[in-house]
């Protein structure tokens, strides 16, 4: 397994030998919602954008290539409750193989922007075109995970000609959520996030992992402490404004119409799904189906392969790097 800097900087940041020290320096930390302070494995950047009149920028990451240079790039779109730099193993293993990799924050997320805008994926969509674009890559896989998956889709669907190689690694949105979950008001959204806590937020991260490992508790950490930062309810809305794109934006009915070849990724443990404690147990026991869903959408996409990975949950690049990175390399090296 590849050695994780930046888990390691995190972790010492974030954590003592003492559990009581470490609550007291996470409670006297807060941390700006554009993780400012936090450190990097990499260089991160910034493209200077404007949406709805507002001036905003758009973190990302460039690491090019630590093996023999293969010409080829990858693009990695991350979940929503993450950002780029859980991607770390991920890059490595793909620079080391010879790829150029690109890790955008998507606007409203990591150290981008937070801006109140009509959030929609063809939005980050283009806005991942655009970075693209000013960095001169024509062409690029695309490799999107949870949330990232539909941000991957619709740009596979608005950029085919730009678009080498589509992978889904457990993405959201593989069925249409409006057909079982009720909808709420995006305030409402907004009013939850404002009530969220660290420990609630752990126990949502739990159900993510087969085993829950303590390296995984710095994502819980991260976000804890920017819940104390004064600017935490603009974070709390553009969450609530994302919710709501997943719920009213499916990509499901749209998987006939993706053209580049297409790897799908699933760790059959996952049950993840939009709408969590909103539906009777009975229609919660139909939802996120991951091992019925990713047969269905392998199908659906015209020249798609489905790796299945027993005994993982919603995040293969942290349960199982090595088979989640030899599915990857295998699949963009055809």
């Amino acid at each position: 397994m590849h050695t994780r800097p930046l888990l390691l900087a995190l972790t010492a940041l974030l954590l003592t030998t003492s559990p009581a020290l470490a609550q007291e320096r996470r409670a006297s930390e807060p941390l700006g919602i554009a993780l400012e302070g936090l450190p990097s494995a990499f260089p991160v950047q910034y493209l200077l954008v404007t949406l709805e009149g507002q001036d905003l920028r758009m973190a990302y990451l460039d690491v090019k290539p630590t093996g023999s240079a293969n010409g080829r790039t990858v693009i990695l779109l991350h979940g929503k409750n993450f950002f780029g730099a859980y991607w770390e193993s991920t890059i490595r293993a793909l620079t080391a193989a010879g790829y150029r990799v690109v890790v955008p924050d998507q606007m409203g997320f990591g150290r981008s922007s937070k801006p109140a805008i009509h959030y929609s994926f063809h939005t980050l969509a283009s806005l991942t075109k655009k970075l693209l674009d000013t960095l001169g890559i024509q062409q690029t896989a695309v490799v999107g995970h949870s949330m990232g998956g539909m941000v991957a889709t619709r740009f596979a669907l608005m950029f085919p000609e730009t678009t080498t190689h589509l992978v889904l690694e457990n993405p959201i949105g593989l069925e249409d959520y409006r057909e079982k979950v009720p909808w709420q008001s995006t305030e409402t959204y907004y009013r939850e996030q404002l009530q969220a806590t660290e420990e609630g937020t752990r126990k949502y991260h739990q159900t993510y992992y087969v085993k829950w490992k303590p390296e995984y508790d710095v994502w819980v950490q991260i976000f804890a402490r920017q819940l104390q930062s004064a600017e935490y309810p603009r974070l709390a809305w553009v969450s609530a404004a994302t919710s709501q794109m997943i719920y009213e934006q499916p990509v499901a009915h749209e998987f006939p119409l993706v053209k580049p070849r297409t790897l799908l990724v699933i760790g059959q443990e996952d049950r993840t799904y939009i709408g969590r404690g909103k539906v009777p147990a009975d229609v919660a026991a139909t939802l996120g189906q991951y091992p019925r869903l990713g047969k269905a959408v392998a199908k659906a996409i015209p020249n798609a392969t489905l790796v299945e990975l027993p005994g993982v949950g919603h995040i293969p690049h942290f349960e199982a790097p090595e088979k989640f990175h030899s599915a990857l390399l295998g699949f963009l090296g055809k």
